[in-house]
């Protein structure tokens, strides 16, 4: 999932994805949480872990179940003994409301904290957007889109998100090369476009939503370096937390979903880093393999 502006985000359907719809209010309002711990009255079948996604967003869920928002369905399912299925819906204008708000899945496995389009979780992880470039390129130690550095490269940036607001702060845009974030995903993917081309030098560096920038950088030979813009001062904020989304009315799902998160935070944070995120703490510094064993 990945936030798309300010206010409004986007569940990262690679970055590139836009949760422009609404949710059916009138049907959650129809629906009143329920205090009894009953969650067949929530879910569309008990036994099963009914999960909303996007059949083709890597690293975040595919058809074949490689995303780590899939290993994550897999992980919450074992735990609550039941199956998984999809729902797969492109993450694209509408998403919200053709899966939770449908009644077609109850969990959608990556929703940034804030957005109203549905009740989110606690969150599992805190990220941000990331600055990414080849490791000779002598940009690979900046650190801040303000960076004179900067002035004057060509730096790829999927339009409508939060750091291109940043880039046209620090007079950046100019020389920017755009990519969609619109898009359906089973035929196109912005992140990929612009990995490519920082490959092959048509941009001197690219500006992607974290997790999809450290997967794809971690794919790329030589790996590409990924660093977390966590120090900008002008411009909407790069850094979001990131749980889950449910329908308003499901308060006991939540609940539930928000104990999993808690007793399996040291497998959910494994499991990220295996697939490149960048994970923050809350002083903003990197959570590593290394920093996680050391821990009590």
């Amino acid at each position: 999932m990945i936030p798309a502006s300010p206010h409004r985000w986007i569940v990262c359907a690679i970055l590139g994805v836009a949760f422009a719809g609404l949710l059916d209010r009138s049907a959650a309002l129809a629906q009143q949480p329920q205090d009894n711990g009953d969650l067949s009255i929530e879910l569309i079948d008990p036994k099963v872990l009914r999960v909303c996604a996007d059949p083709r967003n890597m690293p975040f869920s595919d058809e074949k179940g490689e995303g780590f928002e899939n290993k994550l369905a897999d992980l919450f399912a074992a735990k609550l003994q039941k199956k998984v299925a999809y729902a797969f819906v492109p993450q694209a204008t509408g998403f919200v409301r053709l899966t939770l708000g449908s009644h077609r899945c109850d969990v959608i496995m990556g929703f940034p904290q804030g957005d109203d389009l549905a009740q989110g979780t606690n969150p599992y992880y805190r990220t941000a957007y990331a600055l990414v470039t080849k490791p000779d390129s002598g940009l690979a130690d900046v650190a801040t889109l303000s960076d004179p550095r900067l002035k004057g490269k060509h730096i790829g940036i999927v339009a409508g998100t939060p750091p291109a607001t940043n880039m046209a702060v620090n007079g950046l845009m100019a020389d920017a090369k755009p990519y969609p974030l619109v898009i359906d995903t089973r035929v196109d993917s912005s992140a990929q476009a612009m990995i490519k081309d920082l490959l092959s030098g048509q941009i001197d560096a690219g500006v992607l939503w974290g997790p999809m920038a450290g997967y794809y950088a971690k794919q790329s030979n030589p790996p590409l370096k990924v660093t977390p813009l966590t120090k900008e001062t002008t411009g909407p904020k790069l850094i979001y937390r990131i749980g889950m989304g449910v329908r308003n009315s499901d308060q006991n799902w939540k609940r539930e979903l928000n104990r999993l998160i808690q007793e399996n935070q040291p497998e959910i944070n494994k499991l990220l880093l295996s697939y490149a995120v960048p994970l923050l703490d809350e002083n903003n510094q990197p959570v590593t393999m290394e920093t996680l064993a050391k821990k009590p």
